[in-house]
């Protein structure tokens, strides 16, 4: 009988991830444990984790993936608060790490985007846009190696954005952050080496974090996604939480922005060159 070299990768890893309640974080969760990984989620929402741990132990019990006690922990963590967020960062580490160090860590928290304009903008606004995805990463990183075990198929995996390419009206700091994000992970990727970091660039994806967008204004940014990108569509969570699967699996991959876009940043495909 043939070994099996590619599905098993992730096999009895221990996989943490940030943001794991909802959206793409959930279904990061999900598509490592049906690869055979021991997960921890967090969230600072702790109804949603609760509902999340919930509809995650019914797939592993419907997809007849071993023990959903064993298999699958969580606990909350608020990136939030300045003044909380290293011990909040420490007690999560501290738990996720009580029967053996991490293998990987997904980081798709986020809280939601001030999309106000520059004449909007503050020194709060800015610091709050960032506090979440930017400090929240940092700080993560600050304490990892220790509860990390130390090797390249480990991994520590941020969340980007189209946005810093192709920055809707408006968007202006979120775009900031994004390229901080992206400029994090490659930071990151030689001061935590030989644990790899990565970013996922993600682009229209429906979760929940669209009903940031006013309802009135909701649909005119949803189809401006879907023509602008190659496909047509908006990405479903599933689908990009491949691209995490992938950078977990892959332990020659660091310091890389991986695309999960429908082509969004290759341009208006509908343009004709008249020559």
């Amino acid at each position: 009988m043939a070994v099996l070299k590619y599905v098993n990768k992730l096999q009895g890893h221990r996989v943490l991830v940030l943001g794991g309640s909802s959206g793409v974080g959930f279904c990061v969760a999900e598509a490592a444990l049906e690869h055979g990984a021991q997960v921890i989620i967090s969230s600072s929402n702790q109804s949603k984790l609760d509902n999340a741990v919930s509809r995650l132990k019914e797939h592993i019990k419907a997809a007849n993936l071993g023990d959903a006690d064993k298999l699958l922990s969580a606990k909350t963590c608020n990136l939030g608060n300045p003044a909380t967020i290293e011990e909040q960062v420490v007690q999560l580490l501290e738990f996720a790490t009580k029967d053996g160090k991490l293998d990987h860590v997904v980081h798709t928290a986020g809280d939601a985007l001030n999309t106000g304009g520059l004449s909007d903008v503050t020194v709060e606004k800015i610091h709050a846009t960032s506090q979440v995805r930017n400090t929240g990463a940092i700080i993560i990183a600050k304490y990892l190696n220790k509860y990390i075990n130390q090797g390249v198929k480990s991994s520590f995996t941020l969340t980007g954005g189209t946005n810093t390419w192709r920055p809707l009206p408006n968007w202006s700091i979120i775009a900031a952050a994004g390229g901080a994000t992206e400029g994090l992970s490659r930071g990151l990727a030689v001061d935590l080496r030989p644990v790899r970091c990565n970013c996922v660039m993600l682009g229209g994806v429906e979760t929940e974090l669209l009903d940031m967008i006013p309802k009135e204004h909701r649909e005119a940014v949803l189809d401006s996604f879907r023509k602008e990108t190659i496909t047509g569509t908006i990405a479903s969570p599933q689908e990009v939480a491949e691209a995490y699967v992938y950078l977990m699996k892959d332990s020659f991959a660091t310091g890389a922005i991986i695309e999960t876009t429908g082509g969004r940043l290759v341009g208006d495909t509908k343009t004709q060159l008249v020559l």
